[in-house]
């Protein structure tokens, strides 16, 4: 806000300054809109994610497979392990070495819940590596009237990293 006061002469000199009250009322209004628009643009919309379609990683001679079953109980290779046995069996298989790559698979009905309990069970036995496996994408059928490819030979499971 900018004023002057007058020494009392007669001679009307301009005031240069400029008045920013009409800014601040401008700001301010504003800010009040953009507080009231700002969690309406964050609204919750359900998504069917596609399927990864991610490029299969060399697989090593010897993968550590954790399998979370449908009924929720763990196996290590072909063996069933209880949850707090599992880090005793990956060092057994490991000789304690962490850092190799764990590949975790889980049945499609396990909920999200229990895979990330999985996951915090490795993370604490100080496995950090982990790769999720999937199945590959299916290639797409052939258009109507075109000749059919002959059958490749089928591939490993996908792994898609997923540790550091």
């Amino acid at each position: 806000m900018a004023a002057r006061l007058d020494d009392g002469g007669d001679d009307l000199t301009e005031n240069h300054d400029i008045n920013v009250t009409p800014f601040i009322d401008v700001m301010l209004v504003l800010l009040i809109i953009f507080m009231v628009a700002a969690p309406l643009s964050t609204v919750d919309v359900p998504v069917d994610l596609p399927v990864a379609s991610a490029k299969p990683q060399p697989r090593p001679n010897k993968p550590l497979f954790l399998t979370v079953k449908a009924d929720l109980t763990l196996a290590f290779g072909n063996d069933s392990v209880p949850r707090g046995g599992l880090r005793g069996a990956l060092d057994a298989a490991t000789g304690s070495d962490r850092q190799q790559r764990v590949f975790l698979r889980a049945d499609k009905s396990v909920p999200y819940g229990e895979l990330m309990t999985v996951m915090n069970l490795l993370r604490a036995a100080g496995y950090l590596k982990v790769a999720l496996v999937g199945l590959e994408e299916a290639p797409p059928p052939p258009a109507p009237g075109a000749r059919a490819a002959p059958p490749a030979a089928t591939a490993p499971p996908a792994a898609a990293p997923a540790g550091p």
